[in-house]
């Protein structure tokens, strides 16, 4: 009873002061954020280590070092852009959206009838297209939930707002993707995000090994659902956002390896803005029941 007693405080006061916090300028929160991003790559040794190992691999761009340098900002501000989005009201974020390229294709995708898949890298704000999305149709979106329990409450409630509805990386919740996937509807998942043991493959991602997950994969070749490109592109001086959605050719996704590609063709659009901070090579644990394909 105390311990949960002290996490509720705990989750009351946090909450209070990242409300107030969401509610600066975005262009302040921006800054902030990029303030914090140069303090992380500063004092944070593993975070540098993993930074500079990953846009070493980085080959389309030369100068490294000016990649790395607006990278290391674009990566606090990604941090402290997640308050106001999931703490602002949801009229208040869908105004931060300054344009959109490419809804045609989910005017085209929701005609098919079978449904889409939004792949979203962690590439600019990759928390702000579901909502953007979710705010006309219903989405499902996958998600695992984090280390510290407490924080649970508000990311739920961040992301799940207007038609959008969370599903647990398990066995459940990739029924609830299928079966949002059979009416019709949209599913959103990270596609570059480390999977459990047993949920991915050993693909590369620019030259080098990295476990890759086959759940997109499955299922669309399951459902033949279009498969659609998704990110929120950060504009400069804290001015919003552009999302931009584009399709992927049918088996375009096919294998992991196939994927990849797809992810490092839309990196490529903004690479500074990409999380290469998050370790994309490593492999997890806990795998799914090898069944739950049914």
């Amino acid at each position: 009873m105390i311990k949960q007693a002290i996490i509720k405080t705990l989750y009351r006061i946090t909450h209070g002061v990242l409300t107030v916090f969401a509610m600066l300028p975005l262009p302040i929160i921006h800054a902030f954020g990029a303030a914090f991003g140069w303090l992380a790559y500063l004092f944070a040794s593993k975070h540098k280590r993993i930074l500079n190992k990953n846009i070493a691999l980085y080959h389309p761009v030369q100068d490294k070092k000016m990649l790395l340098n607006h990278n290391i900002a674009e990566t606090g501000k990604a941090f402290f852009e997640t308050f106001p989005i999931w703490l602002r009201s949801h009229a208040s974020v869908l105004s931060l959206v300054k344009n959109c390229t490419g809804w045609q294709h989910v005017e085209t995708a929701l005609a098919a009838g079978k449904g889409i898949i939004f792949l979203t890298p962690h590439l600019g704000c990759f928390e702000i297209t579901s909502l953007y999305y979710g705010a006309q149709h219903p989405m499902t979106v996958l998600y695992r939930a984090p280390r510290q329990r407490w924080l649970l409450p508000l990311i739920e409630a961040g992301r799940q707002r207007g038609k959008v509805m969370l599903a647990p990386a398990n066995g459940a919740g990739v029924k609830l993707l299928l079966q949002a996937l059979k009416r019709g509807e949209a599913i959103g998942m990270l596609p570059d995000q480390a999977p459990f043991e047993g949920e991915g493959e050993w693909v590369p991602f620019f030259g080098k090994p990295a476990y890759t997950m086959t759940l997109a994969s499955k299922l669309a070749q399951k459902t033949g659902a279009q498969v659609l490109m998704a990110f929120g592109e950060r504009l400069p001086y804290g001015g919003g956002y552009h999302i931009h959605i584009a399709p992927i050719a049918a088996g375009g996704i096919d294998t992991p390896a196939l994927m990849n590609a797809e992810i490092e063709r839309t990196i490529v659009q903004k690479p500074a803005q990409y999380l290469w901070s998050y370790d994309r090579y490593k492999a997890r644990h806990q795998a799914l029941p090898p069944d739950y394909f049914g």
